[in-house]
């Protein structure tokens, strides 16, 4: 039986044009769900739209449009977003499909039926681009949200609440029996201390001042407050509640044959990790394997804004520079976790240090050599030659295991770093072992065949390590190389490499003038 992989970016909400902090994300997962299905999982990729709330209908009503239409147009953009990003998700999920209401509506009356909620007056600060009411500690004298740091106004309605407290023993206990769940670790440590220890209130989950929402069934003036329809929407992009629910069966587990990965930013980590695990806990239902709260990509300037005039977006970088530039420095140069920091000036010099310099001229100057010295064929794998040979052939061992044990936690970016890390070590080979000098010498026939299988072999397995970002340059390296065994099976077997005819290499990645280049991203910030 095939071990199973789910794997979810948060379903972002419709409420404008989708930036590189979104791609970030969707990105990532993207790649995971890649390297999981290279390696033989059976893997379930979801993302999707939030798109219900007052934002979504107060904006729509600027714009003398439905709410349906408002968000129908984003959620096409969106999708060409990711068609352009080539995201390979399995489901995309709306909140406003049919299921995923039908389903809301049936978990939030077997909540009623529980007791697990009840109906009161509801007052506090509430931040209308957030969705989320505060205390007035948490506004401080200014009544500002500490989320996005825009202004609240108190609101005061009748309201559902969920009685979260009632489930924290349980949450708890799965925290603790599970450390892995929640990562970074600081995460969870902010979760225990800042909300769960202080004592964790019970959360509104219904609203009657906007009608743009899935209406509860028992009391249909009440529309279910975002959390528990946004949240469920990764179970109902399963089949849950609905007469084929093969999908949520299969996937739905956490153990050591099945995986649930949710990955989202930090500001939503709450949410996932303390309401969405203690609902799952109220119907019964398995929790995720790992909540990842990842960091920020942000400005020399902090946050991105309109306003602050740092906003980048994803299609003018893939317009000029190609869409691996992007997905590239997404999973490469930004710690994954942490706050990540994008300027034009890291953009185009790890464009060029790594893949123009690094990777792609390691591949140029292979490919040229063996159609200099071997007439355009990979030789034979004769064994450790060179006294050069055992040492990359370990490192080429090394680095697959680094690489396999980052991916496998999530650790991206410090999995990518390790395949160019042996990309250097490649190029340092070549420094090493001079293939120019033993060509001239006809006894070092020998050791000059070694050099260049083992070169190409280290490309090849450099070229499918990275196939899961780089997914429009690396298939190019398999032509150049002849190579059309390109399984992870036999990463590592010089057969795939040997006796294979090479063709021209066309430069995979064109230096970028920095200069020019970093002007062109700051204008392009500017708006």
């Amino acid at each position: 039986m095939k071990k199973t992989f789910f794997i979810s970016t948060p379903i972002y909400y419709t409420s404008g044009r989708l930036t590189i902090g979104h791609s970030y994300t969707t990105i990532v997962c993207d790649a995971v769900a890649r390297y999981k299905r290279m390696r033989g999982y059976d893997v379930f990729f979801v993302t999707g739209t939030d798109e219900h709330g007052q934002k979504v209908q107060s904006k729509a009503k600027e714009l003398n449009l439905s709410p349906k239409e408002y968000v129908d147009d984003l959620v096409s953009k969106c999708k060409n977003l990711w068609s352009l990003l080539k995201i390979d998700y399995d489901h995309f999920i709306r909140t406003t499909d049919e299921h995923h209401v039908q389903s809301v509506q049936k978990i939030f009356s077997e909540f009623i039926k529980n007791g697990d909620i009840y109906k009161a007056q509801y007052e506090g600060w509430y931040c209308t681009y957030c969705e989320s009411f505060w205390t007035d500690t948490q506004v401080g004298e200014e009544h500002l949200c500490p989320d996005c740091g825009r202004p609240c106004h108190i609101e005061k309605e009748e309201s559902y609440f969920f009685k979260m407290s009632k489930y924290v023993p349980q949450l708890l206990k799965y925290y603790d029996e599970h450390p892995e769940f929640i990562e970074p670790v600081a995460r969870k440590n902010e979760m225990i201390n800042n909300f769960i220890k202080p004592g964790l209130e019970d959360l509104c989950v219904s609203r009657t001042s906007f009608d743009w929402g899935v209406p509860v069934i028992e009391d249909p003036k009440h529309v279910v407050y975002v959390w528990i329809d946004a949240l469920s929407n990764y179970i109902n992009a399963l089949g849950y509640n609905t007469l084929d629910d093969s999908l949520y069966k299969k996937f739905w587990h956490s153990d050591e044959n099945h995986e649930v990965v949710h990955v989202v930013g930090k500001e939503i980590t709450r949410f996932h990790c303390i309401y969405w695990p203690i609902m799952l806990i109220a119907l019964k239902e398995p929790l995720p394997s790992k909540i990842y709260g990842h960091g920020w990509v942000l400005m020399k300037d902090g946050k991105m804004s309109k306003s602050k005039g740092n906003v980048v977006y994803p299609e003018d970088l893939i317009d000029r520079y190609g869409l691996d530039s992007l997905r590239y420095f997404s999973t490469s140069c930004i710690n994954f976790g942490s706050d990540g920091l994008f300027t034009p000036e890291l953009f185009t010099e790890n464009f060029n240090n790594d893949l123009v310099n690094n990777f792609g001229n390691l591949v140029n100057r292979t490919v040229a050599m063996i159609n200099k010295y071997c007439g355009g064929v990979i030789p034979d794998y004769e064994g450790q030659i060179t006294p050069f040979d055992q040492p990359l052939e370990y490192a080429c061992k090394e680095h697959l295991t680094n690489y396999e044990f980052n991916m496998d936690h999530l650790y991206i970016s410090n999995a990518t770093k390790e395949v160019f890390t042996l990309l250097s070590k490649g190029n340092k080979y070549i420094d090493d072992t001079q293939p120019w000098v033993l060509a001239k010498d006809p006894e070092k026939k020998k050791e000059l065949d070694s050099v260049l299988v083992h070169l190409a072999l280290l490309i090849k397995e450099a070229s499918i390590l990275l196939s899961p970002v780089l997914i429009e340059s690396t298939p190019k390296v398999f032509t150049y190389l002849g190579v059309s065994d390109t399984s992870y099976k036999h990463i590592l077997d010089f057969d795939t490499v040997s006796n294979k005819t090479v063709t021209k290499a066309e430069g995979l990645f064109p230096r970028l003038d920095t200069k020019i280049e970093n002007e062109y991203i700051a204008s392009k910030m500017k708006g």
